[in-house]
């Protein structure tokens, strides 16, 4: 019998110096890996968030608020005026089944928010609204309404020059409209830009798109049932990821209608009910985000500070202009390439004004910032940014936020989390798929390959910290709004011929709403 315990024992000792030896051999991997892969690309992130010279205010931010305020302008304010409308096209109301296309423009919508939705909404507004303050909030707000044109313009183009084949499939995106729609107005580069725009596509759909989306899902997996290994998450992930994605696009959208309005109502309900719990308290913190919007509130950077962090968490959150969502609204099933681009336009909205403003909210009322009862202005620590009630940051103050509330929140965040980075991966899927086929050419084998890559990188990113392949994700993701936004200012009069011809036909009587 004591042999047996002697081997037994010898046996569970090599077991568990095998599992250390290998954990520590992938924690060297991983340390390896992100210095190669820092000191490589390291350059490539600095230029693609570069501040402005004086400021701390990056470029590229800058670049995204710009377009958008152009496109407001240059289509008078259209976000604005044809809100009804747009919600009139979601419900179905203008929808001939008979139309080219793969998905519903709600499946469409669907799609493309359960891409931006998610991390940036929970964890990013807590960033934000901690370093500039409640007045971040307001011009968060700002931002995401003047995106609303952005994501019109991308969007209608993306309809208008899709490649449909044969078996009622379609590609578009901004590699086919920059191509195909540069070539139909004389302009040279069209090819080259459309070519630069799928790479940074792809590299953002294995990076932010999934290895990030993996990485915080596993990270919020071990705060509520404990440390493992992370490649099981992944692994999980990789297998569910792959049973939705082997469908095409409307598999993905069967997937993301249903997930995407039970995220949505159970963060935003569970939101609303903490505000109605504090309703005496809404006046005051609507007080704060506008006094703050305008002088600061004694926040490091003042009112600068608070206008650039809002404005870049809008622009990191909802994505207009990078036209990632493009490729999925060019799916929608449609003969009138503007209809699609008056369904996007709610996304920003959805996104950034409805759910963005409502962390921030929480987080104001709960009393999560640190105010000096004597002077009325926020505490700051050492780093510059308010001190919170429990000093935590990011998914963490925004946790704290609702658990103030409800003992139970956290794990109802916890689940939240999880379906945004599942709907989130399944979602740039897709992109990166229409980007990688866009350059190797269609057919079964190259979506295929693409796809058994993606779920790999899944793995890769749930089992890794890899922090140096993010950032440079992230920079790639923002690298692709540089050639949309050329692009999108290059084929603005095509936008405006289809809207002013659609509206005259709308106001006519021409195009009826359809019977269902």
């Amino acid at each position: 019998m004591k042999k047996f315990t002697y081997l037994f024992s010898a046996l569970n000792a090599l077991v568990l110096f095998g599992l250390s030896s290998s954990l520590k051999a992938a924690e060297s991997i991983d340390a390896v890996v992100n210095e190669a892969f820092g000191n490589a690309t390291g350059w490539f992130v600095n230029l693609i968030f570069a501040p402005l010279p004086g400021t701390s205010f990056p470029w590229i931010v800058l670049w995204l608020v710009t377009g958008a305020t152009i496109f407001t302008v240059y289509f008078g304010f259209v976000q604005f005026r044809s809100i009804g409308h747009s919600i009139a096209l979601v419900k179905g109301d203008y929808s001939d089944p008979n139309d080219a296309g793969e998905v519903s423009h709600f499946q469409a919508l669907a799609t493309a928010l359960s891409g931006t939705v998610g991390l940036g909404n929970i964890a990013g507004v807590a960033v934000a609204v901690s370093i500039g303050g409640p007045g971040a909030t307001f011009w968060m707000i700002v931002a995401g309404l003047m995106g609303m044109a952005s994501k019109f313009t991308e969007c209608t183009l993306g309809v208008k020059y899709r490649n449909e084949y044969k078996d009622g499939s379609v590609s578009g995106g901004p590699m086919y409209y920059i191509s195909k729609g540069f070539k139909e107005r004389g302009i040279p580069g069209g090819r080259l830009l459309a070519g630069i725009f799928a790479i940074f596509c792809i590299l953002g759909s294995l990076g932010g798109g999934n290895m990030f989306q993996a990485n915080q899902a596993h990270a919020q997996l071990t705060q509520v049932i404990g440390d493992y290994p992370g490649w099981i998450t992944g692994v999980i992930f990789a297998a569910l990821v792959f049973v939705v994605i082997v469908g095409g696009i409307k598999s993905i959208a069967r997937v993301t209608d249903k997930i995407v309005p039970i995220m949505g109502v159970l963060y935003v309900g569970s939101a609303i009910v903490i505000l109605l719990v504090n309703a005496d308290k809404i006046g005051w913190a609507f007080g704060q985000i506008f006094e703050g919007a305008f002088t600061g509130l004694g926040v490091a950077g003042g009112l600068v500070g608070a206008l650039i962090q809002g404005f870049k968490r809008a622009a990191f959150s909802n994505e207009a202009g990078v036209g990632s969502a493009a490729i999925a609204h060019s799916a929608v099933q449609t003969n009138e390439p503007i209809t699609e681009g008056f369904v996007s336009l709610l996304e920003p909205f959805i996104d950034t004004v409805v759910i963005c403003t409502m962390t921030a909210l929480v987080i104001i009322i709960t009393g999560q910032l640190m105010v000096n009862p004597e002077t009325g202005l926020y505490i700051l620590n050492e780093g510059g940014t308010i001190m919170t009630a429990d000093g935590s940051s990011g998914v963490a103050l925004t946790s704290a936020a609702f658990g103030s509330a409800f003992s139970w929140f956290p794990t109802i965040l916890a689940i939240a989390v999880i379906l945004f980075a599942f709907s989130t991966m399944i979602s740039w899927s897709y992109y990166g798929l229409k980007a990688w086929t866009y350059l190797f050419g269609e057919g079964k084998r190259a979506e295929l390959t693409f796809k058994i890559i993606f779920c790999v990188f899944v793995i890769i990113g749930a089992a890794a910290s890899l922090g140096p392949v993010i950032d440079f994700s992230d920079a790639a993701i923002f690298a692709m709004a540089v050639a949309n936004i050329i692009g999108l200012y290059c084929l603005m009069p095509i936008v405006k011929k289809e809207l002013n011809s659609y509206m005259s036909r709308l106001k006519s009587g021409e195009i009826k709403k359809h019977k269902h």
